[in-house]
Protein backbone atom coordinates (compact mmCIF):
# COMPACT_ATOMS: atom_id res chain seq x y z
CA UNK A 1 0.00 0.00 0.00
CA UNK A 2 1.47 2.99 -1.21
CA UNK A 3 -0.39 5.33 1.75
CA UNK A 4 -2.36 4.11 5.14
CA UNK A 5 -5.11 6.30 5.71
CA UNK A 6 -6.92 7.20 9.07
CA UNK A 7 -9.21 4.46 8.78
CA UNK A 8 -9.31 0.77 7.43
CA UNK A 9 -10.80 -2.32 7.93
CA UNK A 10 -9.18 -6.03 6.46
CA UNK A 11 -10.67 -8.40 5.70
CA UNK A 12 -8.88 -12.55 4.88
CA UNK A 13 -10.18 -14.72 1.91
CA UNK A 14 -9.04 -18.05 0.96
CA UNK A 15 -8.17 -18.52 -2.92
CA UNK A 16 -10.80 -20.50 -4.28
CA UNK A 17 -10.21 -22.96 -7.03
CA UNK A 18 -12.40 -20.88 -9.28
CA UNK A 19 -10.52 -18.14 -8.85
CA UNK A 20 -7.35 -19.25 -10.57
CA UNK A 21 -6.15 -19.49 -13.74
CA UNK A 22 -4.65 -22.18 -16.21
CA UNK A 23 -1.61 -21.89 -15.06
CA UNK A 24 -2.52 -22.17 -11.65
CA UNK A 25 -2.54 -18.24 -9.89
CA UNK A 26 -5.30 -16.46 -9.74
CA UNK A 27 -6.45 -14.69 -12.61
CA UNK A 28 -6.01 -10.86 -12.29
CA UNK A 29 -9.77 -10.03 -12.99
CA UNK A 30 -10.97 -11.88 -9.47
CA UNK A 31 -8.61 -9.35 -7.20
CA UNK A 32 -11.25 -6.73 -7.89
CA UNK A 33 -13.71 -8.87 -6.35
CA UNK A 34 -11.14 -9.13 -2.96
CA UNK A 35 -10.81 -5.27 -3.12
CA UNK A 36 -14.43 -4.30 -3.41
CA UNK A 37 -14.76 -6.63 -0.53
CA UNK A 38 -12.74 -4.87 1.67
CA UNK A 39 -13.87 -1.85 0.30
CA UNK A 40 -17.41 -2.57 1.53
CA UNK A 41 -15.93 -3.87 5.05
CA UNK A 42 -14.78 -0.24 5.42
CA UNK A 43 -18.03 1.34 4.64
CA UNK A 44 -19.55 -0.84 7.21
CA UNK A 45 -16.91 0.09 9.90
CA UNK A 46 -18.40 3.59 8.82
CA UNK A 47 -22.09 2.93 9.44
CA UNK A 48 -21.80 3.79 5.56
CA UNK A 49 -23.11 0.14 3.77
CA UNK A 50 -25.26 -0.25 0.98
CA UNK A 51 -28.82 0.25 2.57
CA UNK A 52 -27.01 3.71 4.25
CA UNK A 53 -25.90 5.09 0.93
CA UNK A 54 -28.77 4.44 -0.67
CA UNK A 55 -31.16 6.13 2.38
CA UNK A 56 -28.17 9.07 1.81
CA UNK A 57 -29.66 10.05 -1.37
CA UNK A 58 -26.24 9.45 -3.50
CA UNK A 59 -24.56 6.96 -5.40
CA UNK A 60 -21.11 6.56 -5.39
CA UNK A 61 -19.78 5.22 -8.60
CA UNK A 62 -16.09 4.05 -9.14
CA UNK A 63 -14.40 6.30 -11.73
CA UNK A 64 -11.21 5.10 -11.04
CA UNK A 65 -9.59 2.19 -10.37
CA UNK A 66 -5.95 0.65 -10.33
CA UNK A 67 -4.13 -2.86 -9.51
CA UNK A 68 -0.32 -3.09 -9.30
CA UNK A 69 0.18 -6.98 -9.21
CA UNK A 70 3.30 -7.82 -7.52
CA UNK A 71 3.40 -11.43 -6.97
CA UNK A 72 1.27 -14.49 -7.93
CA UNK A 73 -1.46 -15.57 -5.58
CA UNK A 74 -2.32 -19.49 -5.52
CA UNK A 75 -5.02 -21.85 -4.82
CA UNK A 76 -4.99 -21.95 -0.89
CA UNK A 77 -3.19 -19.43 -0.18
CA UNK A 78 -4.89 -17.31 3.24
CA UNK A 79 -5.38 -13.26 2.15
CA UNK A 80 -5.12 -10.55 3.94
CA UNK A 81 -6.90 -7.52 2.13
CA UNK A 82 -6.73 -4.42 3.76
CA UNK A 83 -8.55 -1.14 2.51
CA UNK A 84 -7.63 2.01 3.86
CA UNK A 85 -9.54 5.65 3.28
CA UNK A 86 -7.21 8.52 2.47
CA UNK A 87 -9.55 11.13 0.81
CA UNK A 88 -12.94 11.43 1.73
CA UNK A 89 -13.24 15.61 1.52
CA UNK A 90 -13.88 16.23 -2.47
CA UNK A 91 -14.26 12.40 -3.09
CA UNK A 92 -13.65 8.77 -1.83
CA UNK A 93 -9.92 7.55 -2.50
CA UNK A 94 -9.07 3.80 -1.17
CA UNK A 95 -5.76 2.34 -1.56
CA UNK A 96 -5.37 -1.48 -0.86
CA UNK A 97 -2.59 -4.28 -0.15
CA UNK A 98 -3.30 -8.17 -0.89
CA UNK A 99 -0.83 -9.82 1.37
CA UNK A 100 -0.11 -13.53 1.99
CA UNK A 101 -1.04 -14.17 5.79
CA UNK A 102 1.56 -16.88 5.93
CA UNK A 103 4.48 -14.58 5.19
CA UNK A 104 2.77 -10.78 4.84
CA UNK A 105 4.63 -11.64 1.20
CA UNK A 106 3.14 -8.38 -1.09
CA UNK A 107 1.04 -10.03 -3.84
CA UNK A 108 -0.37 -6.52 -4.98
CA UNK A 109 -1.70 -3.14 -4.26
CA UNK A 110 -4.75 -1.12 -5.54
CA UNK A 111 -6.01 2.25 -5.29
CA UNK A 112 -10.13 3.47 -6.26
CA UNK A 113 -11.07 6.84 -6.64
CA UNK A 114 -15.06 7.41 -5.97
CA UNK A 115 -17.39 10.32 -7.09
CA UNK A 116 -20.82 11.21 -4.90
CA UNK A 117 -23.74 11.49 -7.15
CA UNK A 118 -27.03 13.21 -6.64
CA UNK A 119 -28.72 10.10 -6.94
CA UNK A 120 -31.75 11.55 -8.29
CA UNK A 121 -31.00 14.19 -10.94
CA UNK A 122 -27.60 12.09 -11.45
CA UNK A 123 -25.55 15.68 -10.79
CA UNK A 124 -21.78 15.27 -10.22
CA UNK A 125 -21.31 16.63 -6.48
CA UNK A 126 -17.87 18.46 -6.17
CA UNK A 127 -17.68 18.21 -2.16
CA UNK A 128 -18.89 14.53 -0.80
CA UNK A 129 -22.02 15.42 0.91
CA UNK A 130 -22.59 15.35 4.91
CA UNK A 131 -23.96 12.19 5.51
CA UNK A 132 -20.42 10.36 4.50
CA UNK A 133 -18.38 13.23 6.12
CA UNK A 134 -20.28 12.99 9.44
CA UNK A 135 -19.60 9.22 9.71
CA UNK A 136 -15.83 9.51 8.25
CA UNK A 137 -15.66 12.99 12.07
CA UNK A 138 -17.46 10.11 14.24
CA UNK A 139 -14.81 7.51 13.24
CA UNK A 140 -12.14 9.77 13.44
CA UNK A 141 -13.12 11.05 16.87
CA UNK A 142 -13.15 7.45 18.10
CA UNK A 143 -10.38 6.41 16.25
CA UNK A 144 -11.08 2.69 16.95
CA UNK A 145 -11.03 2.05 12.69
CA UNK A 146 -7.28 2.33 12.02
CA UNK A 147 -6.18 -0.85 13.34
CA UNK A 148 -9.03 -3.30 12.38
Amino acid sequence: MRKEGALSASIEAIVAFHDIDIIGVMWHGHYMKYLETARWALMDRLDFGYDTMVESGYAWPIVEMHVKYLHAARMGDRLTVRASLIEWENRITMNYLVTRSADQERLARGKSVQVAVDAKTHALQFVTPEPLLARVRQALMRNDLGTA
